[in-house]
């Protein structure tokens, strides 16, 4: 550098202007990845904060490459933005710092203490702050409610009635109308996880091979005459929705968003529907952390206050369908698909038969292998018709051996472990 400045003020100019990554402040995220949301995160939400390369990664990759930092001794990473669970494991090898002071200004600015608890991750000190939350609702075009059973509530449905909802609107259109993000990049996984095994176990590891679990799968074979055969290539179901190859959808909201602003006049958005145990959902929750030996620790504090502002999550929600951690009132001018949207997450975590499934806890760089578990039983019983008893004992085995080898403990639902979560 010193040689180049000596060519003269000019030359450092063009170098300063030429080299802008220098100063950047580096920020990997395994959350607002599709290219739409990170576009929003580069040019909305960050354009007020200085130079940030903006990293989308996923997690498994996330994983290896933050252990791969701790163990070389050197960072590059100076905030991370991640899901609950993702960050867990990095709080378990302690490199987060600390962020108990920036906990104390947003506590009060009005982000609720249970929220910033779960931030603590089970640590005496702040590991991360809740950056944004979500959850994963139904939606169905109105068109659609004319084919509800009698007696149903949209707001209140089982699983027998969502039944009898498909079966109807086939009959009535001779194609299936129901659809689910089964494809390569969807979120179906959660759906076992956090939605099916909850409402029909009341568990997620412990009960994978229970008799609850082969009559809830039975059920969801039954459901699935009655959903598109498309489902396995959908990653999204708003593209669907939108295109009117389903009347009927589950997804997270951030991947219901779009269709449902474009025409929001045009749906109903509503809770999953219950099980024999009860409402199974999953409250998301992102949050940002600071590595220990961050390059720019200051420049990571910068951004976490600048998403914790309460504008900034307001633009959040409107342009990504991820609700505010701050206690805000969301505007009378709201985009109208979010107020659809927020409706219905708080009519599910309202619903008096809820029953809370967390993220997945511990697994460290094998989530990938746990969601494998249920999607490989998922297409091994309902899309290949396999027995179900013969297909859970093989599955939970698996299931058993990765809970053994990542010492992973229970989560909620599930009661607590001492030492890894068994299948029962």
């Amino acid at each position: 550098m010193k040689h180049i400045m000596s060519f003269g003020i000019l030359a450092s100019t063009v170098l300063a202007f030429a080299s802008p990554v220098l100063a950047q402040t580096v920020f990997v995220s395994t959350q607002l990845r599709p290219i739409e949301e990170a576009t929003v995160v580069r040019e909305e939400l960050l354009k007020d904060v200085g130079s940030v390369d903006y990293v989308v990664e996923e997690p498994p990759q996330f994983a290896v490459r933050m252990e791969a930092e701790r163990q070389a001794g050197k960072r590059t990473v100076s905030l991370v933005g991640a899901l609950h669970g993702e960050l867990s494991p990095l709080a378990d090898k302690d490199t987060l710092e600390p962020l108990d002071d920036l906990a104390k200004k947003l506590a009060a600015s009005g982000m609720p203490q249970s929220l910033l608890d779960l931030g603590k991750l089970g640590k005496p000190t702040q590991q991360y702050i809740p950056w944004m939350q979500a959850t994963y609702v139904m939606a169905a075009k109105k068109e659609a409610l004319q084919y509800l059973p009698d007696g149903a509530d949209v707001n209140a449905l089982n699983y027998d009635q969502l039944i009898e909802w498909g079966k109807n609107m086939q009959e009535a259109t001779g194609q299936p109308q129901i659809g689910f993000p089964a494809g390569p990049k969807g979120l179906m996984a959660r759906y076992f996880q956090g939605y099916f095994y909850p409402s029909f176990t009341g568990g997620v590891v412990r009960t994978f091979q229970s008799a609850d679990a082969a009559a809830g799968w039975e059920k969801l074979k039954a459901l699935w005459a009655y959903v598109t055969p498309n489902s396995t290539s959908y990653d999204f179901m708003q593209e669907p929705l939108a295109a009117g190859e389903v009347m009927v959808a589950w997804d997270h909201i951030a991947r219901l968003k779009n269709a449902i602003s474009a025409a929001p006049d045009d749906y109903v958005v509503f809770p999953a529907p219950a099980g024999p145990k009860g409402r199974g959902y999953m409250p998301v929750v992102a949050g940002l952390a600071i590595p220990k030996g961050a390059p720019d620790k200051a420049g990571a504090e910068k951004i976490i206050e600048h998403l914790s502002m309460p504008d900034t999550q307001l633009l959040t929600a409107s342009k990504v369908g991820f609700f505010p951690t701050l206690n805000v009132k969301l505007p009378p001018d709201l985009d109208a698909g979010v107020a659809l949207l927020a409706g219905a997450v708080t009519a599910t975590q309202a619903s008096k038969d809820a029953v809370i499934s967390l993220l997945p806890v511990g697994l460290g760089d094998k989530g990938g292998e746990f969601n494998k578990v249920y999607m490989d039983s998922f297409q091994r019983i309902v899309l290949q018709n396999e027995p179900v008893a013969d297909v859970l004992k093989t599955q939970g085995a698996t299931m058993a051996k990765l809970m053994t080898d990542t010492k992973a403990a229970c989560w909620a639902p599930d009661a607590k472990s001492d030492g890894p979560c068994p299948v029962e």
